[in-house]
């Protein structure tokens, strides 16, 4: 099966100098957690996203299309990142999700019903 890893967190959780002790570590540790999706076979793909103010927002309607700037929702918690992954089954799923180097943050797991090129 393959999922989403949707990574929903606080931005102001987040290290804010890549090149302070604190960034470093966060970096390693997903480095090494992307090593593990790879070495099993895991890893379809994935990204960090820049923060909420860098999002742009399309809504479409039937008959008009409407760009604004900001995330769609104001909330505390923005999507930071996703992976796809190949997991045997649910649980399995939720194993891979368990081991990100995450303290805090909602991980939204979602089947894929649909990828091109699969």
């Amino acid at each position: 099966m393959e999922f989403a890893f949707l990574i929903n967190v606080e931005e102001s959780d987040m290290p804010t100098d890549p090149e302070s002790a604190e960034g470093q570590e966060t970096f390693a540790a997903w480095m090494a957690y992307n090593q593990r999706l790879l070495d099993g076979g895991h890893l379809i793909g994935g990204a960090s996203l820049l923060g909420s103010d860098t999002a742009t927002v399309v809504h479409r309607h039937a008959s008009s299309t409407t760009v604004t700037d900001g995330p769609f929702a104001e909330t505390k918690e923005q999507i930071g990142g996703f992976y796809l992954v190949r997991a045997a089954d649910l649980d399995e799923a939720i194993a891979l999700v368990e081991a990100m180097p995450l303290p805090n943050a909602a991980i939204e797991i979602r089947p894929l019903m649909f990828r091109p090129g699969s």
